[in-house]
């Protein structure tokens, strides 16, 4: 496979879709077979403000942090020319994010269902801030509401993959 050719034909991929939907996984692997970087936002956030996403909501609060993500991506978007960025599962809902997505990029909205969503989730949700400590009934409610409140931006995508199985050869063909 050509390099530069890959390069001409990639340019910027955004991976969408809640908490537990693989964006992470996916984009480090999506990155190194279209020779790319991988980027992760809320890492590069965290990287720049010396501390957690959770610790930034709670001193700074969420109107400080939707601010600094939307930009942080436009940072992002504007300095490179190729990549592979996992988004923070809200990204798209706040600032008018999605439609600068769509406008610098291809974006992707890896589905999954609620009850997909909470079976991946029960085994690092003590990893995660916003879910920790809920039971199992919990943690399906929880991701049933916040999961409708955000599809709506989340089909804006240009591609939406829905399947339980995402691979690799899938969103390269989407590509």
């Amino acid at each position: 496979m050509n390099t530069s050719n890959n390069k001409n034909r990639v340019s910027k991929i955004f991976l969408i879709g809640f908490m537990g939907s693989g964006k992470t996984s996916l984009g480090k692997k999506l990155a190194k077979k279209l020779n790319v970087s991988f980027l992760d936002l809320d890492q590069l956030i965290e990287n720049q403000e010396y501390c957690s996403i959770t610790t930034i909501f709670n001193t700074k609060g969420e109107d400080y942090f939707r601010a600094l993500e939307t930009a942080v991506l436009k940072d992002i978007i504007d300095k490179n020319e190729h990549f592979v960025l996992s988004l923070g599962g809200g990204t798209p809902c706040f600032n008018n994010n999605m439609e600068i997505i769509n406008q610098s990029g291809i974006s992707i909205y890896l589905k999954y269902n609620a009850g997909i969503l909470t079976s991946r989730l029960l085994g690092v949700k003590q990893t995660r801030p916003l879910i920790a400590g809920k039971n199992k009934e919990e943690l399906n409610r929880f991701v049933v509401d916040l999961l409708t409140q955000r599809e709506f931006f989340y089909h804006q995508s240009k591609f939406v993959v829905e399947t339980n199985h995402i691979t690799l050869s899938d969103i390269i063909k989407l590509i």
